[in-house]
């Protein structure tokens, strides 16, 4: 099925989406790697952040400014996996409702998931133009002195997608799934 998700997302409206399920996303969107996890967590948070119900991209954006305006000018997924480490907790203390990323997550993830309402999605790697097409607007950034990859980027996106639903909120994991399928015609 399709969905067009607005943020905050609730979780009702998460618990219905399905692993292999289509998404856009119209709302704010914020991205995190691995700097700005590890901060997150050590912090306590990020002030004046709430990202309950939140849109998580996993991205390390390319931001050029001119005259005064932030532009995103590339936005590709950065791997979730390597992010496996800093999720579930992050996932129980901020409430967020979707992660976005290239590839899949762990197993530890995805028992998060289903305990707090979340969902992992997946954005094509390779598509980072395509992907800054649907940021509208850069509406700040925290933590800069982390640099611009690693830097929490507060982003406005409409119809951001296509975007896939790898792990649901139910137990579904749509690259565990296709994964076992291929074994077993092995």
């Amino acid at each position: 099925m399709e969905y067009h998700l607005k943020t905050p997302v609730d979780k009702e409206t998460v618990r219905k989406l399905k692993a292999g399920d289509t998404v856009y996303i119209t709302g704010r969107m914020v991205t995190l790697r691995d700097e700005g996890h590890a901060r997150f967590l050590a912090e306590g948070g990020a002030k004046g952040v709430d990202l309950n119900g939140a849109v998580l991209y996993h991205c390390g954006p390319i931001i050029q400014e001119k005259d005064g305006m932030r532009t995103v000018v590339s936005a590709g997924p950065t791997t979730s996996m390597r992010l496996e480490r800093y999720e579930p907790e992050f996932i129980e203390k901020t409430g967020i409702s979707v992660i976005v990323g290239k590839g899949g997550m762990g197993s530890a993830t995805g028992e998060v998931c289903v305990k707090y309402g979340c969902v992992h999605g997946i954005y094509p790697g390779g598509c980072a133009v395509s992907a800054a097409m649907k940021i509208k607007r850069v509406e700040g950034v925290i933590w800069e002195d982390l640099g611009m990859p690693e830097a929490m980027w507060l982003l406005e996106v409409e119809d951001f997608g296509p975007v896939t639903v790898n792990i649901d909120a139910v137990g579904g994991d749509l690259m565990k799934e296709k994964q076992s399928e291929r074994l077993a015609k092995v």
